[in-house]
């Protein structure tokens, strides 16, 4: 394994928990072990770990973008990696809120409700809280 493999292993376990990457790993097969070898090492190593951004600011991001692009098979694992990375519940419902003034509400609200069922999930008594305005 190369130093990228390990440095992005070890920025993968931060962000997502021992837990998902040990469920991650045990599932991979030839098949698929490229695809982990890459991600691991691009997303992860070469940009998850980059200083350019802090880690709240990408879990922003990738919440946004998981969001926009109809990735809802992703959000859940990203609204826990965005708590664990110090997102608030009404930080992450200010991001799908922005998100969807500009990437359209049926996205968002779809997006809404798979965060508030994942941050339920995750004990989160803000995930029945109501927005101020």
């Amino acid at each position: 394994m190369t130093d990228s493999y390990v440095e992005g292993m070890a920025v993968r376990r931060e962000v997502l928990g021992d837990e998902h990457v040990d469920r991650a790993v045990a599932g991979t097969t030839e098949f698929t072990s490229v695809f982990q070898d890459y991600i691991t090492r691009a997303a992860w190593g070469a940009v998850w770990g980059r200083d350019g951004l802090d880690r709240r600011t990408r879990s922003c991001v990738t919440l946004a973008l998981l969001t926009a692009l109809g990735c809802e098979n992703e959000l859940p694992m990203h609204v826990r990696a965005a708590v664990r990375n110090g997102l608030s519940a009404a930080e992450i419902s200010e991001v799908l809120l922005q998100t969807g003034v500009y990437a359209g509400v049926p996205r968002a609200n779809a997006a809404f409700a798979i965060a508030q069922r994942t941050l339920a999930e995750l004990g989160d008594p803000a995930a029945s809280w109501a927005h101020p305005r």
